[in-house]
């Protein structure tokens, strides 16, 4: 299944509304699938039920959080209804590799092991838990403020920092435990 392609939408207010959004909106959905199929599924489903609701949107106050929120709880509800059903066993886990932001500049060799990096961060955090692997994402990766977050997941700011502190507390600990070589880097 494709994304919604914006030309359908062509002069619609709903597409200059979403489309300054639809790039992180998109990068936000693939870090919660962990796959590019997952996270194109999930963001359509969300731009269908925006456009049901698109007279709404121009009167939202901080429409990139909202936003943010409405795709966070669609994915939560997503795994509810997964874990509910005796088919979300078979779902493989969220493994896909992180996509390799190599320049060109890199060797062969520096490229493979940026990969291990990634691939080690990857499998590292999803070692944690689900909320901290969460709030790691979208704060770390995302680059989403604690206010925002506060926002998107509906807790208290004083939460958010003890949860973001354990967070990244546990991913120490589980990166500390592989061995390293003098570089701090994993030896495979």
């Amino acid at each position: 299944m494709s994304i919604i392609p914006f030309s359908l939408y062509r002069g619609d207010s709903f597409e200059r509304l979403l489309e300054p959004h639809f790039f992180q909106l998109y990068r936000l959905a693939y870090r919660l699938t962990g796959n590019q199929h997952d996270a194109e599924d999930l963001l359509q489903e969300l731009l269908t039920k925006l456009y049901a609701k698109r007279q709404q949107l121009p009167h939202v106050d901080d429409l990139k959080t909202w936003l943010a929120r409405a795709l966070y709880n669609l994915y939560i509800d997503r795994i509810r209804s997964r874990n509910r059903s005796t088919l979300g066993h078979a779902d493989p886990r969220l493994s896909e590799r992180l996509e390799a932001l190599s320049d060109d500049s890199d060797t062969p060799e520096q490229g493979q092991e940026r990969w291990q990096q990634l691939e080690h961060l990857n499998q590292a955090l999803n070692r944690l838990s689900e909320s901290h692997r969460m709030l790691l994402i979208l704060h770390d990766v995302e680059g989403y403020t604690l206010p925002e977050l506060k926002e998107i997941l509906d807790l208290p700011l004083g939460t958010l920092k003890s949860r973001l502190h354990r967070a990244r507390a546990g991913l120490r600990q589980i990166l500390a435990m592989e061995p390293s070589n003098d570089n701090g880097r994993v030896i495979y």
